[in-house]
C-alpha cells in the first residue's frame, strides 16, 4: 500500500475507484466498505481521508477522542489489501473549495477517479451544500461511476463507531474488540517511569502516547498482548494514577510475561485483549502486590486459553 500525504502529489499510474470518509477504527462496518473498494477490478482502490479530523479545525473542538492514530489505521488499512491511502491536511481553506473544485481538482485530476463509493447521505463542498445528486451529475460530466452505500451500511458504521467508544469507556474491552473486529490498539514509545514496579517485583513498560486526540480506555488493568522484534509477548497493563503509591496523573503501564529485554526508547504497538478488574487503591503495598499475583494468575489463565 502507498501513503500519500496529500492529494495533490498522488502518483499512481492506473484509473482509481475512490471513497471518502474518516475511517476511524476501521471496524467491521468500515471494512464491509474497504472489502467492496478493492474489489474493483482493474481499478486501484483509494481512501480518501482528512486529518485533523475537519471538527478539530472548523469547530476547534480539541475534546475529539478517536480510535486510531494515523500510524494505527495505516497497519490495518494495509492489511485489508488496500492500494493507495490518501491522508489530506483539513485545513479551512480546504473547506472553502467549491464542491466542483473539490470533484475537478482532487477526485478526477489528481486521483484519476473512474468510480467514487459514497455514502448514501454524504455532503461536501463549502458548507457541505452538495449531496450524491450532485456526485452523480458531476460524474456524467467529468466520466465516473457513483455507487452508493446504503442507508443500513452507513448506519451500521455509525452505531459500531458510537457503541465501541462507549464500550472503550466503561471499560469493555471484548465487546469493544467484536465491533472492531481486532484489538483495541495503544502505540507509543517506552519512557522511563518512576521504576515503582520494579520494587514490587513487576518491572513495567511504560507507553508514552503522543497524539493527544488518542481515545484512551477507562482506567483498570488489562491483559495485552504485544508483538516485539517477532516474538509475541503477553502481559498485563494499568491504565490510571497508581493511588496506592501516591500517584496522581494517569500512566499506562505494561508487565510482560517471560519478557527481559530493554525497551526504553522503543515504538510499540500493545493490543488489548481481557479487563480484569478496576484501579483500586489498597491500604497497603503488600495489598497491592498481592492483587498482582492475582491478576498474573487471571492473566496467564485467560491466555492458555487462546492457545
Amino acid at each position: 500500500m502507498e501513503q500519500h500525504t496529500n492529494a495533490n502529489t498522488f502518483s499512481g499510474s492506473k484509473n482509481t475507484v475512490v471513497t471518502i470518509g474518516t475511517f476511524d477504527g476501521v471496524h467491521i462496518g468500515h471494512q464491509k466498505i474497504v472489502n467492496r473498494l478493492v474489489n474493483q477490478a482493474e481499478l486501484d482502490s483509494v481512501i480518501l481521508t482528512f486529518f485533523p479530523h475537519p471538527r478539530m479545525v472548523l469547530q476547534q473542538d480539541n475534546t475529539i477522542k478517536l480510535l486510531h492514530t494515523i500510524e494505527e489505521k495505516t497497519t490495518v488499512l494495509e492489511q485489508l489489501g488496500l492500494d493507495h491511502l490518501v491522508i489530506h491536511p483539513f485545513t479551512k481553506e480546504f473547506s472553502r473549495l467549491t464542491a466542483q473544485q473539490f470533484v475537478e481538482n482532487i477526485l478526477v485530476n489528481q486521483l484519476k477517479a473512474k468510480k467514487i463509493i459514497i455514502g448514501y447521505d454524504h455532503r461536501f463542498g463549502r458548507n457541505r451544500t452538495a449531496d450524491i445528486s450532485t456526485f452523480k451529475d458531476f460524474g456524467e460530466q467529468y466520466g465516473f461511476v457513483v455507487e452508493e452505500i446504503t442507508k443500513q451500511d452507513v448506519d451500521d458504521v455509525a452505531v459500531s463507531s458510537t457503541k465501541i467508544r462507549t464500550a472503550l469507556q466503561k471499560g469493555q474491552i471484548e465487546k469493544a474488540n467484536a465491533f472492531l473486529g481486532q484489538p483495541y490498539m495503544l502505540t507509543g514509545t517506552i519512557v522511563k517511569g518512576k521504576g515503582i514496579g520494579k520494587t514490587l517485583g513487576y518491572p513495567t513498560a511504560n507507553i508514552q502516547i503522543e497524539e493527544a486526540y488518542k481515545l484512551i480506555p477507562k482506567n483498570g488493568v488489562y491483559i495485552v498482548k504485544t508483538n516485539f522484534k517477532g516474538i509475541t509477548y503477553f502481559g498485563m497493563m494499568n491504565i490510571g494514577t497508581n493511588p496506592t503509591v501516591g500517584g496522581k496523573s494517569q500512566t499506562i503501564e505494561t508487565y510482560f510475561f517471560n519478557m527481559d529485554t530493554d525497551l526504553y526508547g522503543s515504538k510499540m504497538t500493545i493490543q488489548m485483549l481481557k479487563r480484569i478488574r478496576d484501579e483500586k487503591k489498597f491500604a497497603s503495598v503488600d495489598q497491592l502486590i498481592e492483587a498482582m499475583q492475582n491478576d498474573e494468575k487471571i492473566s496467564i489463565n485467560y491466555i492458555e486459553t487462546l492457545s
